[in-house]
């Protein structure tokens, strides 16, 4: 995201904001280890993958899913919310569908555009801060879905310090960007707290429509909201609403 954006003509930091906890990884591969039992997969988020990623570095398990259970799941759908989530989707072998929806919303009318109401139940490994939208859609046309979390998310432990630091040496910034609703829940306060009154000046940014209802709620006017999930539709928002020279962006 800073290289997309100096591309624009804004320079950005970034600041990590979360943290996450990987959990259930033994039920998680022995789940993965029964395609038959299950229609599909489907991923709204990269931590999702890396769960799976961090299951496979046991060689045997390794093993398990190079020589038979990656080809067993090839024969069903991967369901991805985006870009990102699909490259790791291919980087364990696996074919995406769906990553053009950009959100929750979208991705559950592409599934149930694509599945009947008796078809065989779909995995989702997801967080313990899941959004219902997915859930809740599929139930209502008859999909049958089994969530499982996978990961857990908490505030970075360098967070306040990251923020305070940025903000004793750039001072207040022209622009913060949220990536995501968590993002909104654990840097918001910190940063009230630092700006001060001068948080009036401030410009803020989503990287997309879940994240700004999320900013809504807490009473953050949102000045620009990216096309889709792409460093390239969000520098060219940022450049063309905010026309700004410099940009912190928290992740």
């Amino acid at each position: 995201f800073p290289k997309e954006l100096g591309l624009y003509g804004l320079e950005a930091t970034l600041i990590p904001v979360l943290s996450f906890e990987f959990v259930s990884l033994e039920s998680l591969f022995e789940k993965l280890s029964h395609p038959e039992s299950y229609g599909g997969l489907v991923f709204t988020s990269p931590r999702a993958l890396e769960a799976i990623k961090i299951c496979l570095k046991e060689n045997s398990k390794s093993e398990a899913w190079s020589k038979s259970l990656k080809q067993r799941w090839n024969t069903k759908p991967a369901y991805v919310v985006g870009k990102a989530t699909a490259s790791l989707v291919e980087e364990i072998g696996l074919s995406p569908q769906g990553e053009k929806t950009g959100n929750a919303e979208k991705l559950a009318e592409y599934i149930c555009s694509r599945e009947k109401g008796n078809s065989s139940c779909l995995l989702f490994p997801c967080g313990a801060l899941k959004r219902e939208v997915l859930p809740t859609a599929l139930k209502e046309k008859g999909i049958p879905l089994e969530s499982l979390t996978v990961y857990q998310t908490t505030e970075h432990t360098n967070l306040q310090e990251s923020l305070s630091s940025y903000f004793s040496q750039q001072g207040i910034p022209a622009s913060i960007v949220f990536f995501s609703p968590s993002g909104v829940k654990f840097c918001l306060q910190h940063i009230q707290k630092l700006s001060g009154d001068f948080i009036n000046h401030v410009k803020f940014a989503a990287i997309g429509p879940t994240t700004a209802e999320a900013m809504e709620a807490a009473g953050i006017p949102v000045s620009c909201t990216a096309e889709s999930p792409t460093p390239q539709d969000l520098a060219a928002g940022i450049q063309k609403a905010l026309r700004l020279q410099n940009c912190v962006c928290s992740k």
